[in-house]
């Protein structure tokens, strides 16, 4: 009825009037469609942060899920603004999402800029006042735009495949962008009357890497960009090449860098596959020249260059274009190498390392602006910490505070703007002021659960191993310690095998949850670690039961001599080599321990040479295959975990990913049914859909309830 009175008085009205009213509806109409659009895409998601309340002081598996995550910092060209990328997490739903927050450089004026239903992520600065980001278009990821206020929304790409990473030239003329193409060397599908057909064929190794088969490798492009769009025709810096730029599994955006005038891009590629690709770590700087097309080798352009055999990754150029730097490994299948930072004179085709002095790792790296020199992080005494460097090699400590440094976003003259974490905190954004090494909190994404959490008390403790060295050991003692109480204590065994057991603050082995359980956490920078010199980290090749076992149980030794330990409740956990170190000792430790947990662990060393993906690894650590008798191989797979089992007489928890090819799942099912058949005690969780991590929060929920529920069984 209200419809049919509004018609006959629009009826009523004259032309003009008329045509204005209608035009008003549509007006009118089109407004609310459009609220309701947007509304709905913005509301449908109820992944964000969360508020939650813990009543007893203590960290549980669904406070620590429910915690922020940051990453994606960036600051903007003036210095004035930092965006940033948080991921939330929903262990109702079983998903994650990820919003970009922008903040005043001083930490104020905090603003979440993305609300939609999709995550958005990746921030870039434009300019002082625009940021490029990623999000899905039409189920497709590509690059978009927004203000400093989330307005102004726009999408810049028009790409039919996803875009998983992007760079803009400096003059903002061009982006380059990563974008998958099919690989050669992996056939999926292979007869047209076999539509249902799931296998796939290879004739090489390396077909799958990781946790999935390589039937897709990156490649780098680049476009035109005129502030508005991205050009739809791009130039595969690849074109026709069988290999991956970025470097799978983890390598990203890092992996390029435009020169200042924006005429070339620098990009790393390990060009081989196969059989090749996976015995090699050579991995090398091409510079490719936009106009010209040429692409010039950087470590290899005078012929082979015996310092540059290894992983040269990650290049970055000065202010002014001269110089161009990067990490670098000097030996070829050796992952585990010290990781330099090498310097290239472009001017005088000259390059060499500036961080010969420093006996470690350089983990990451910055130009300081307008100089130089470079601000990095690296590892040391078990701590990811600051240094600055200068072309002559001159190395100076910024900030050595108990805390591990995990990224650099930005060095001017007066600032670093980083991020940090430790065994207490998770990762927050902070401010560090270069000259007198003072540090500020900008972020405070998780203040309101961590203000709710007794403290717990970390302490590096000097360990005396067996061959007289000191070896540094963090110990994490339970809230409310009492020395005149007696606690249970587990031994951690780190992985890697070349991993520092740093100031790390891990969503999974995460000391502090530990702690809140009652448990006393003893953590040792055993042999084969960096932070200690080259000689420490090398003792583990080769030798994988000898000394590095040794110090893990002159850990556990040396903390028993104190009052507060139960010695008939002690623990032993670990994952990856962790894992090996684990079943490992479950055939050595003369009824030490009480349980064991391994997570992806290694239990037989023959099985994994011709299991795992990455073959350099095995052929540099084992000293190659078991069919090859001679002295490294005799003492490795002597040291098998497998080789020992007839001793096993403790419980044992086997956990492991079934998409882990790293260390493939059968290791697990072989230790568990070993166990089983030997009459101790023992479980098996296994993930069908998580790899060499745990990664979706219900499994990361029921890896916790599983870990903590064996170590009570046992221990308490």
């Amino acid at each position: 009825m209200i419809y049919s009175r509004f018609k006959r008085f629009i009826k009523n009205m004259d032309r003009k009037r008329e045509i204005f009213i209608k035009v008003l509806l549509i007006a009118v109409l089109f407004t609310v469609l459009i609220y309701m659009v947007t509304g709905k895409e913005e509301n449908k998601t109820n992944i964000g942060k969360s508020d939650i309340r813990i009543e007893n002081g203590r960290l549980t598996p669904e406070s620590l899920w429910a915690m922020g995550r940051i990453g994606g910092v960036a600051v903007s060209p003036d210095g004035n603004r930092i965006a940033y990328q948080v991921s939330y997490y929903s262990v109702q739903e079983n998903a994650s999402h990820t919003v970009i927050y922008v903040m005043d450089s001083d930490g104020g004026n905090v603003r979440l800029l993305t609300k939609t239903a999709v995550s958005e992520h990746s921030p870039a600065w434009i300019d002082n006042e625009h940021i490029a980001y990623l999000s899905l278009r039409k189920g497709v990821q590509q690059i978009c735009s927004m203000d400093v206020n989330g307005k102004q929304r726009k999408q810049l790409s028009y790409s039919d495949r996803d875009i998983e990473g992007f760079l803009f030239s400096p003059d903002l003329s061009h982006v380059l962008t990563v974008m998958s193409v099919p690989n050669p060397l992996v056939r999926e599908k292979q007869y047209e009357d076999l539509p249902k057909a799931t296998g796939m064929i290879a004739d090489d190794l390396m077909f799958r890497h990781w946790d999935s088969w390589t039937t897709e490798i990156p490649h780098p492009y680049i476009a035109g960009f005129d502030g508005k769009k991205v050009a739809a025709a791009q130039v595969d810096l690849l074109d026709g090449e069988p290999y991956e730029s970025p470097m799978l599994p983890f390598g990203g955006i890092e992996q390029f860098a435009w020169s200042p005038d924006g005429k070339s891009i620098a990009y790393t590629c390990r060009k081989k596959t196969g059989l090749d690709y996976t015995r090699s770590t050579d991995s090398d700087i091409y510079l490719y020249y936009i106009e010209s097309g040429k692409t010039v080798n950087l470590c290899k352009m005078d012929g082979a260059d015996d310092r540059n055999t290894g992983y040269d990754t990650n290049p970055k150029f000065n202010s002014d274009g001269r110089y161009i730097a990067w990490q670098s490994m000097e030996r070829d299948g050796y992952e585990s190498d010290i990781n330099r930072l090498y310097v290239m004179d472009l001017k005088e085709n000259r390059k060499w390392s500036v961080s010969d002095g420093f006996d470690s790792n350089v983990d990451e790296y910055i130009w300081a602006h307008d100089r130089d020199y470079f601000y990095f992080i690296g590892s040391w005494q078990g701590r990811m910490s600051l240094f600055s460097v200068d072309l002559n090699g001159n190395v100076i400590t910024i900030n050595a505070d108990a805390c591990d440094y995990n990224s650099l976003a930005d060095a001017n003259n007066k600032s670093l703007i980083v991020t940090r974490q430790s065994m207490r905190f998770a990762t927050e954004i902070f401010s560090i002021d270069v000259r007198r090494g003072l540090v500020e909190k900008l972020s405070h994404e998780n203040d309101h659960i961590f203000s709710q959490l007794d403290n717990i008390k970390v302490e590096a403790r000097a360990v005396k191993t067996t061959d007289g060295k000191d070896m540094l050991t963090w110990v994490v003692f339970p809230p409310d310690f009492d020395e005149t109480k007696k606690y249970p204590v587990v031994l951690f065994c780190e992985g890697g095998p070349q991993n520092m057991v740093s100031q790390f603050w891990s969503f999974r082995w995460n000391f502090r949850i530990m702690a809140d359980q009652g448990y006393i956490i003893v953590a040792p920078n055993r042999r084969g670690l960096p932070g200690f010199g080259k000689k420490w980290l090398e003792d583990i090749s080769g030798d994988y039961g000898g000394q590095c076992m040794k110090d893990l149980l002159s850990a556990i030794d040396d903390i028993c001599n104190e009052p507060y330990v139960d010695k008939d409740r002690l623990g032993c956990v670990g994952a990856s080599f962790g894992g090996y170190s684990v079943y490992w000792l479950a055939g050595h430790h003369d009824g030490r321990f009480k349980c064991f947990i391994a997570h992806d662990g290694i239990f037989n060393l023959e099985q994994q040479y011709v299991e795992t993906d990455e073959m350099w690894f095995p052929q540099w650590d084992l000293g190659g295959p078991y069919w090859e008798k001679n002295k490294t191989t005799e003492k490795t797979y002597a040291s098998s975990p497998h080789l020992f089992a007839d001793k096993w007489d403790t419980p044992i928890l086997c956990i492991h990913g079934e998409k882990d090819y790293r260390i493939l799942y059968s290791q697990a099912v072989s230790a568990f049914q070993a166990a089983r058949l030997r009459g101790v005690p023992a479980e098996l969780l296994l993930f069908p859909d998580e790899n060499h991590w745990v990664l979706k929060p219900q499994n990361g929920i029921l890896w916790q309830r599983t870990y903590f529920n064996w170590l009570d069984r046992w221990l308490k």
